[in-house]
């Protein structure tokens, strides 16, 4: 989903099956900077700015001519000069473009079918963040890297998101953004099915989160609305299978080809699923397709490199904190400007789901003698 998932969580030594965890041979920054990648790592060495690579300007003359295309050698925009003043803005464009793409979703479902929605998106999003990761003249990966991200993404991005966007045709924003926070509670149950030993209290946050998915969806029992719950909590489903598999094979060296390759790939998997099982966009609107835009430049791309700037430059703790900012601010968007109601059930299932996921942390954090 270039939505917003859950924060990540980085195993220790002997659970290589923990959520959102960098292939063992293979740098912390390496696995795809979702939302909940890998934000218990501990801080890497010093490397170059991430966005500085990116936006900072750069001669024509000093790009390698053996690239078959060159980018403006500057952008009409300037970053904040000091560390601190870039980790607020990468704070304010994860927080505030990961909480709003529900409502973009939303909107463009007007006129996208679900999955190519998914698709489009981001195997064109993919594509751009190569082009930015071809400037910085990486370390090119092997056919097999490339297999293997093609696999992750088309879990992590296609079916992740494909399903979220199924899930929403009949799902609120809010009520949607809140059960994918459910993420590493399903990591939680992979990890103890592919066989690390998990705490008592993990299993108490599983169940609590479970309670609390019961009570979002307490105020509307139809059947629609069941079965856009189902979809998305499938889609979250796939992003924790996803993130597990991540863990397990290698992937790209490079944080930006990596990150490029899952998206594109598992966009384009997902494009191709959506055009062989009949999806066809029959018309277009004005609002839908600048939704589609911002969802591609701004909730994809843009919001992406901030998360993996945060990954590189802050703790473990700052980075993950979108995990509990992203669905809170997708519940007061959808209120304020889709004229969703904010129901007590709303309220009451938020925290719980919110504390069971901070309780599930805790106790992983506890495990590894983090605190």
């Amino acid at each position: 989903m270039s939505t917003p998932l859950p924060p990540p969580r980085l195993p220790d030594a002997d659970s290589p099956s923990q959520l959102f965890v960098p292939p063992q041979s293979q740098p912390l920054a390496d696995v795809l900077p979702f939302p909940h990648a890998a934000a218990d790592a501990p801080s890497p060495s010093p490397s170059p700015d991430l966005l500085a690579d990116v936006t900072s300007p750069q001669s024509l003359a000093d790009i390698p001519a053996r690239r078959p295309f060159n980018l403006p050698d500057h952008f009409p925009f300037r970053l904040p000069a000091t560390r601190s003043g870039r980790v607020a803005l990468a704070l304010c464009v994860v927080y505030l473009v990961w909480g709003s793409t529900y409502m973009a979703v939303h909107l463009s479902l007007e006129s996208f079918p679900p999955l190519m929605l998914s698709g489009l998106r981001n195997l064109f999003a993919g594509i751009g963040l190569f082009i930015f990761a071809a400037r910085r003249d990486p370390v090119w990966p092997t056919f097999a890297e490339v297999r293997n991200a093609a696999a992750v993404g088309t879990l992590l991005v296609g079916l992740s998101s494909g399903m979220l966007a199924f899930g929403m045709r009949t799902v609120e924003t809010g009520t949607a953004a809140v059960m994918v926070a459910t993420v590493p509670l399903f990591a939680t149950v992979i990890a103890a099915i592919a066989g690390r030993k998990v705490a008592k209290g993990e299993w108490v946050a599983v169940g609590l989160g479970l309670v609390g998915i019961a009570l979002l969806n307490h105020g509307d029992p139809s059947s629609g609305s069941t079965a856009g719950s189902l979809a998305i909590l499938c889609g979250a489903l796939f992003w924790a299978g996803g993130s597990f598999l991540a863990g397990r094979l290698k992937l790209p060296s490079d944080l930006l080809v990596s990150t490029a390759l899952q998206i594109s790939l598992g966009g384009a998997m997902a494009t191709i699923v959506a055009w062989v099982s009949g999806e066809r966009i029959v018309s277009m609107g004005f609002t839908p397709f600048m939704a589609y835009l911002y969802l591609m430049l701004v909730g994809s791309m843009a919001a992406y490199v901030a998360y993996a700037y945060l990954i590189r430059h802050t703790s473990p703790i700052i980075a993950s904190s979108c995990m509990y900012v992203n669905p809170v601010v997708a519940v007061v968007i959808g209120a304020l400007f889709l004229g969703e109601v904010i129901t007590k059930w709303t309220v009451m299932a938020t925290l719980i789901i919110l504390a069971s996921v901070a309780l599930s942390f805790w106790f992983d954090y506890k495990r590894r003698g983090l605190v």
